[in-house]
């Protein structure tokens, strides 16, 4: 049995609004982002091809936006879920940080991506 209730803030679990309103929410998360930047659903991968040091600056920079966006809508990232694949022989393989340099990203060589397992010798 259903019974109306009044919502004061935020959309109700499950209501048929609640999928868009967060892509519309999330809408301008990839602003002034240099690097590719994928979103789907609550999940958000940033990629690119890492040849020098000028890239993996760019890569953290990028990096350090997305946290600055998410403290400003007030929707953090969960870091112990956040990790870094390097791919190819031929990648510099530095490490990533979240959190003002006080959190470093795990590095993994394989990820499970929409039930499917990347590695990365791909």
């Amino acid at each position: 049995m259903s019974a109306w209730l009044a919502v004061l803030s935020g959309v109700s679990q499950g209501s048929v609004l609640e999928p868009v309103l967060f892509l519309i929410y999330i809408n301008d998360l990839d602003h002034g982002i240099t690097n590719w930047i994928l979103k789907f659903a609550d999940d958000t991968k940033l990629f690119s091809r890492i040849n020098d040091s000028v890239d993996v600056a760019k890569l953290q920079d990028d990096l350090h936006k997305l946290l600055i966006w998410a403290e400003e809508w007030q929707m953090l990232f969960n870091v112990s879920k956040c990790s870094v694949m390097h791919t190819g022989s031929s990648t510099l393989q530095r490490e990533y940080y979240m959190n003002n340099q006080n959190q470093k990203l795990q590095v993994v060589c394989q990820e499970k991506d929409l039930g499917v397992l990347i590695t990365n010798d791909l």
